[in-house]
């Protein structure tokens, strides 16, 4: 039997080029190798008080972003976290056995309790009782992270094992940080200081979902100094960035070309822009049509979330049934 991989998104808007080539693209090699369950973490974007409009129409870009990016219902699961109700009652089994120094020790609760300071509700606190309770429905062994993420899959470890001397059962595998390229892409961002993110602004990334017109003005206010004062210098962070994204999508001879002539101190950023955002629309362009065609199709979106959301309670009503027989529940 092939290994579970399980991922979940939040629904915070939609996917841009670092998530594509960060994520997304190894999604769509592994899921033919893995038995993959891919799904949209409704739940989890609760913790932020979305409203029922953001929050249904981010879910719905991130199905219609995934289907378009190249990920195959037919191979692999891809559901939303909503639609299979199992999750929230093995959620409530962990969190029985979950201890509040525990939890309260957490990296990511500590961060958020800073940075949303008016809104520390219950759910930060157990958020990795429900990240735990995502994997472990599936008895995954793989769970691709970063490692902002690897304190949670090992408190998740860490649940699954209580669990398993709790009822002295060997049920629960442990599930271990997983990248399928040895060679993860890290995409920087256009605010020349890191990776491209939501959290830092609409003009730090382009969105696949990224008109032409938008990508060229993105492209063209992205940061940049003001040119090369001695020939093959070393570049700033900021121009290293916008030559990494010109190594992503551009052409070889491209990329070396404008390396010259930055090294000749003869580079004009605005061609060099004007290039980049060209090879970018180039790039972006068959994804950008996927998603136009796809989201107006409200059927197919209906009947693949349907059938995902069935395919991953088949899954997760086994493993409730047989949880509740380890843990005592028995009908009369």
């Amino acid at each position: 039997m092939r290994e579970t991989v399980v991922s979940g998104i939040r629904p915070t808007g939609k996917l841009h080029l670092g998530n594509y080539f960060g994520a997304v693209t190894n999604f769509v090699k592994m899921q033919h190798d893995y038995n993959c369950y891919f799904f949209i973490a409704d739940f989890h974007s609760l913790t932020t008080h979305p409203t029922p409009a953001d929050l249904h129409g981010n879910v719905k870009n991130v199905l219609v972003e995934y289907l378009a990016s190249g990920i195959d219902p037919e191979v692999s699961t891809i559901y939303i976290q909503s639609d299979v109700p199992e999750v929230t009652e093995l959620y409530l089994y962990l969190n029985m056995n979950a201890y509040m120094g525990e939890l309260e020790r957490s990296t990511s609760f500590k961060d958020k309790i800073r940075s949303q300071p008016d809104n520390v509700n219950a759910g930060l606190l157990t958020y990795p009782s429900l990240m735990a309770a995502d994997i472990l429905l599936h008895k995954a062994t793989k769970v691709p992270v970063g490692k902002d993420q690897e304190q949670h899959l090992e408190m998740t470890r860490t649940f699954g094992n209580r669990f398993n001397r709790l009822y002295n059962h060997d049920y629960f595998p442990e599930a271990f940080a997983f990248s399928y390229s040895a060679n993860l892409v890290k995409v920087p961002g256009l605010d020349g200081k890191g990776k491209m993110g939501k959290s830092e602004g609409d003009g730090n990334a382009i969105y696949l979902a990224d008109s032409p017109d938008v990508i060229r003005k993105k492209v063209l206010k992205a940061v940049s100094d003001g040119g090369p004062t001695e020939e093959n210098q070393p570049k700033p962070e900021p121009i290293q960035n916008l030559f990494d994204l010109m190594k992503i999508v551009s052409a070889e001879d491209t990329l070396a070309h404008f390396n010259d002539l930055y090294n000749k101190c003869a580079i004009r950023y605005g061609d060099f822009k004007k290039q980049l955002a060209e090879d970018m629309i180039i790039f972006n362009s068959p994804i950008r049509e996927r998603i136009e065609e796809i989201s107006k199709d409200d059927e197919y979106l209906r009947k693949i979330a349907n059938r995902g959301a069935e395919k991953a309670r088949e899954s997760a009503r086994k493993t409730i049934t047989e949880v509740r027989e380890l843990i005592g529940f028995k009908p009369f």
